[in-house]
């Protein structure tokens, strides 16, 4: 099955290493490219790609607003592709509210070409957060910058199993659901329906929301 993907980047040359590396992946088809936040949504909302490479940083409309719009749309509008945010950690706080509106991770702009067609593979799964170790860094980084009182995220940890907090809390550590599998000793198909129940209990769209709500709620601390 071929990934539609679209590449939304201020950068041209950017957009054109980008698309040219993506391009030459057999189930990869690059289907538009697009300069800022307006035209990005614009462009998704014609081609319905299944992936947008979303910039952080770019004028008319940032990344985080091109984001909400297309992952909150209007009555009438239902198509929601995965974001894959493009990054460096000098916009921690972006990024992490890109995630809290939704984003599926996020690539380091200077990532080794390897980094990205896997990035967008595992993306295109749902099953994974993209670089879960470096998503738990910016997090906790951003956490030790912005504690959040986290109370009401704590209450509605009550809604879990104990099995599904301690999955939760693994998630939140960047932990993959092999690794998940292998430390709690349960077949990778039981930990993937616990991901499943954990998400849908507590209303978060996919792993990336889950990272973020783990460390709202305190389940998961800075530094761990």
């Amino acid at each position: 099955m071929t990934t539609r993907v679209i590449i939304v980047d201020d950068q041209a040359m950017v957009r054109a290493g980008f698309a040219a590396l993506l391009a030459a992946q057999s189930d990869i088809d690059v289907v538009g490219e697009a300069p800022d936040g307006v035209r990005g949504v614009e462009l998704s909302r014609r081609t319905h790609p299944d992936i947008v490479l979303m910039d952080v940083r770019m004028p008319e409309m940032d990344g985080l607003e091109a984001t909400r719009t297309l992952l909150a749309p209007p009555p009438g509008v239902t198509h929601r592709p995965r974001v894959l945010m493009l990054t460096t950690f000098d916009v921690d706080d972006y990024v992490y509210e890109a995630l809290r509106a939704g984003a599926s991770g996020f690539l380091l702009k200077d990532a080794p070409p390897a980094d990205l067609i896997a990035a967008v593979h595992v993306v295109a799964s749902g099953d994974a957060l993209l670089a879960p170790s470096v998503t738990r860094r910016l997090i906790a980084d951003f956490a030790r910058q912005r504690p959040a009182s986290g109370s009401k995220a704590a209450l509605r940890l009550k809604a879990l199993t104990a099995r599904e907090t301690e999955v939760l809390t693994l998630v939140g550590r960047g932990r993959s659901n092999t690794e998940i599998a292998e430390t709690l000793v349960l077949v990778e198909q039981t930990v993937k329906t616990h991901v499943s129940r954990v998400l849908t209990k507590l209303g978060l769209r996919d792993r990336a929301q889950a990272v973020v709500f783990a460390y709202e709620s305190g389940l998961v601390s800075p530094g761990e």
